[in-house]
């Protein structure tokens, strides 16, 4: 367990034992992405080739819900292998031709879309899957704007090119003019669906031509030089005729390659492929290390702070209860951001100003976990959190460092939780307590104290779903969910002085937060304009203030 020390000084950086040229390689030497899709994208099934060619797994598994199949490697949750989707996010660590890579995967599901907020958070670049007979989604979208806010780099992969699917041009097109990003296609089908043959390497006009297997599970990447006589034995020439022309017009009229511009997030580098079948993965990934960025400077109250500083430091931005139900486990999970981070290290919590002995650090791969001995910038490493962690708390040796807050953002959906048995209160207390840490769910407290039940607020209903599915799965507790009428939530900008300025108000519920900050809840969007209409200097947020040096309510 992390234990409490102040034997030793976290002000003095631990940085004595560390070469700076050992620094610079490491964080040279790491990558860190997230996946963003609208769900059936295909995303785990990427996450799970990707593992593949990096040799962290020796079989790829897919997400179906069929019992025979083997279940994912990135769905570790129960709940999560019944119903085929992806529910939490995770972080898989492997290294590939002498890169370590940290992925960390994020559900698309969008009623779980906050967590995938949070885990953008802590990466370097993304990757934005899509479907290629679907184009952009609605939940792709909206991640997206989450990237542009960070000017995350992007890089897009257009799967399931062996099925029927839009032209590519106009898959190209509608990313341009939605999302406002320009594009660079790093390769070109050539066909699609059934006419699917491969593709073509834009840089060096080599062919990868797409062969099936006999069960259509796995295909076979063979690469020819453009003129070889092969590509014209297994390629009808009117596909790649078409494939040709269709190159041809992007060298005259689309963006080339700027990687000033990939970085800035304004130049999204287009890849074409099929996860299901393994095609294009190796090529994506073999691109994405030569053109992602590493690890970057990550903003503080004091300003930017750069990966190479010899002090360490990190933040976080994920808390897990539960992974491993035998030990009733909870996991906080730590992106460093500079310096070295080593076992037994002592660090100073920023919120609390407590220094912390980190003696068990832990490396991350889904539900399976390691003890690590060092860790450097890119990096996720998991600790023990026996409730001293939550989200967006930072740690740091060295000159006092804060960096920017993980916000929460406006649920829509709103119920009490009622604990019908009060024999198992202890329980229910407990598992409200750690799956409002981790974030599973928003957790609302009506103002009167004799009111002892929580309020679940959401932004889909499949969270309280699951929520109540954990309760009584992980702590052995039933419980009663009674809908509240109300679908709005805001935030006071100014807190409860405003409020008590203001006086009574009419048509909506006053709660508050886990971090004691006053919400205000609304049966609809006509009762928030009303009041806003009628108390203008009134300043109401759907985002929630960043707080610090407050310790949260519990049950």
């Amino acid at each position: 367990m992390n234990s409490f020390s102040s034997t030793n000084d976290p002000s003095k950086s631990n940085s004595e034992d560390i070469s700076g040229i050992d620094l610079l390689n490491a964080v040279d030497k790491r990558r860190n992405f997230a996946i963003i899709s609208h769900p059936d994208a295909g995303k785990t099934t990427l996450t799970e080739k990707l593992l593949l060619y990096g040799g962290a797994i020796q079989q790829a598994g897919a997400v179906k819900a069929r019992g025979e199949q083997r279940k994912v490697t990135s769905d570790w949750m129960e709940l999560e292998k019944q119903r085929g989707i992806s529910i939490t996010s995770t972080v898989l660590q492997f290294a590939y031709k002498g890169i370590t890579i940290n992925l960390l995967d994020t559900p698309g599901h969008q009623d779980f879309s906050e967590d995938t907020y949070r885990t953008l958070a802590a990466a370097d670049n993304a990757v934005m899957l899509e479907d290629a007979a679907k184009g952009l989604e609605p939940q792709t979208r909206k991640l997206f704007e989450v990237c542009r806010l960070r000017k995350i780099p992007i890089f897009t992969f257009i799967n399931k090119m062996d099925r029927p699917g839009q032209e590519p041009l106009s898959l190209l097109d509608e990313i341009e003019a939605e999302l406002g990003l320009s594009t660079w296609a790093v390769n070109w089908p050539i066909g699609s669906g059934d006419l699917f043959r491969g593709l073509i390497d834009r840089s060096t006009r080599d062919v990868l031509i797409y062969t099936k297997t006999e069960r259509g599970k796995q295909s076979i990447e063979q690469r020819y030089k453009f003129d070889a006589p092969e590509v014209k034995e297994l390629v009808e020439d009117d596909l790649l005729q078409k494939a040709l022309e269709e190159i041809n017009l992007l060298d005259e009229v689309s963006a080339q390659r700027d990687i000033g511009l990939i970085h800035a997030g304004e130049l999204t580098p287009v890849f074409f492929g099929s996860a299901m079948t393994n095609f294009g993965v190796k090529p994506f990934l073999d691109t994405f290390l030569e053109l992602a960025q590493g690890p970057v400077a990550r903003n503080s109250a004091s300003g930017p702070i750069d990966p190479t500083t010899d002090s360490f430091s990190g933040f976080v931005f994920k808390l897990q209860a539960n992974m491993d139900p035998r030990h009733r486990d909870r996991i906080a999970f730590v992106r460093v951001c500079s310096g070295r981070f080593k076992k037994d290290m002592t660090v100073r919590h920023a919120r609390t100003g407590k220094n912390i002995r980190l003696s068990r650090p832990q490396k991350i791969f889904a539900k399976d976990r390691a003890v690590v001995e060092d860790a450097y910038p890119g990096d996720v490493i998991g600790l023990n959190n026996p409730g001293m962690f939550s989200i967006g708390d930072t740690l740091y040796t060295g000159q006092h460092i804060e960096y920017e807050g993980i916000p929460c953002f406006s649920p829509e959906i709103f119920s009490w939780l009622r604990n019908p048995n009060p024999s198992s209160f202890k329980n229910f207390r407990k598992g409200v307590n750690e799956l409002r840490e981790e974030g599973a769910v928003q957790i609302l407290y009506d103002n009167d104290q004799s009111k002892r039940d929580p309020i679940l607020a959401a932004v889909g209903q499949l969270q309280l779903e699951v929520v109540q599915h954990r309760l009584e799965n992980e702590y052995g507790v039933e419980t009663i969910l009674e809908p509240l009428g109300y679908q709005v939530a805001r935030w006071v900008d100014g807190g409860w002085p405003v409020l008590e300025e203001i006086g009574r108000i009419f048509n909506c519920k006053t709660v508050q937060d886990s971090w004691h900050r006053p919400v205000l809840l609304f049966k609809n969007e006509w009762n928030l304009n009303q009041l806003t209409e009628d108390h203008p200097n009134l300043i109401l947020s759907t985002v929630a203030p960043v707080v610090s040096g407050v310790d949260p309510i519990s049950l």
